[in-house]
Formats: C-alpha cells, structure tokens, sequence
C-alpha cells in the first residue's frame, strides 16, 4: 500500500480529483480537515483540554462543541489559536497514522491518500511515501473560488497569502498533478501515475 500526500493551494481542486480517485481506485482516503473535527467530539482527544482551554460557553445543549462559538472565542487571539492549534494538530497526526497502520496491518488497500492544506508545515513528509502537488494557475484558482464559493477578491488574497508559495509546494512535492486545464485533463495525469503503481 502507497500512502500520497495530497497538498495544493484554495482552489486548486483537490476535492474533486479525490473524489474520482475513490470511486475509480482501491482506496482510503484521510481529510485532515474531518479528522480535526472528529478530534474535538466528546470522548475524543482534544475535546477536554479544548473544552477547559476556551470554557463550556463553547458547548451546545448536548455537550458537543458549537464550531461558531468556539471561533468567537479564538477570534482576534493568535495566543488562544495557537494553543488551541498545538491541541489538535498532534491530535490530527496521530490519528492519521493509526489509520495507516490498521490499513497496512488488514493489506487490503492499494492506496491511502492523506489530503491537507499544511502537510509541508506540520511535518507530514515522513509519514506519506510521496507527496503529490494539486496545481491549477491562480487566475483559475480565483475564476472558480469565485464561481464555486462566491469569495470577494478581498478573501482570495488573504487565503492564498496565508497559504505556501507555489516554488515551496514543487520543492516538498515529487508528483504535480495540473489542474488547470479541467478535470478531464487532471484525471488523466492521475491514471497515468497510479497505473504506473498497479
């Protein structure tokens, strides 16, 4: 089993081309973005330190954490962030590699793909066999940020300021896959890899 870091700027569309890697391939794949969700339910990892770190002003009337609320909390606090940050991006991590040891103990898979926007920063590289890089050029990227999720100009830049530049994504990632062209283009680039594998 392979396990590919998936990576790549907003709106590159990884979404979509994992989409049709699970539907076409023998596969898992992780979304970090999921995971650091389930880590924050009652019972999970983070979910009391989060809780005693920003009060139970954060909870819903079942004990859940309120997404909104605990955002109102973090807002405008880069300490409370990053405590909150340090709190679950460990949390993301280690369930992230339990998955992969249970899916390479069972050896039913032939890939487990892990999907998220910091896997460069938060040290992924030495957990995934190859990092591969969602590329599409950026006024694609703005044309369907704007279409898909209707972002003002003003939320574009801030995201993709935020976010690593395009020469640090090549330098981490062995594989790119160009997105810039459409889907039909990008699935083609993906089979041609993959088959290579199988």
């Amino acid at each position: 089993m392979k396990v590919i870091g998936i990576t790549g700027g907003v709106g590159a569309g990884k979404s979509a081309l994992l989409q049709y890697i699970k539907e076409k391939y023998c596969c898992k794949i992780l979304m970090a973005d999921e995971i650091a969700h389930k880590v924050k339910e009652p019972g999970q990892a983070c979910y009391e330190e989060i809780v005693s770190l920003l009060s139970p002003e954060i909870l819903e009337e079942d004990g859940t954490i309120h997404r909104g609320k605990m955002a109102v909390k973090i807002f405008g606090s880069e300490e409370l962030l990053q405590k909150v940050n340090n709190l679950i991006h460990p949390a993301v991590k280690k369930m992230i590699l339990d998955e992969i040891t249970v899916a390479k103990a069972e050896g039913k898979l032939d890939f487990l793909f892990v999907e998220a926007a910091l896997l460069i920063e938060d040290g992924y590289l030495d957990i995934v066999d190859e990092m591969w890089y969602i590329y599409a050029r950026e006024e694609v990227r703005r044309r369907r940020l704007k279409e898909s999720r209707n972002y003002t100009d003003e939320k574009i830049d801030a995201i993709m300021k935020s976010q690593l530049k395009e020469e640090i994504f090549r330098k981490y990632c062995s594989i790119v896959i160009d997105n810039s062209e459409g889907l039909p283009a990008a699935f083609r680039q993906i089979d041609r890899k993959l088959g290579e594998y199988l």
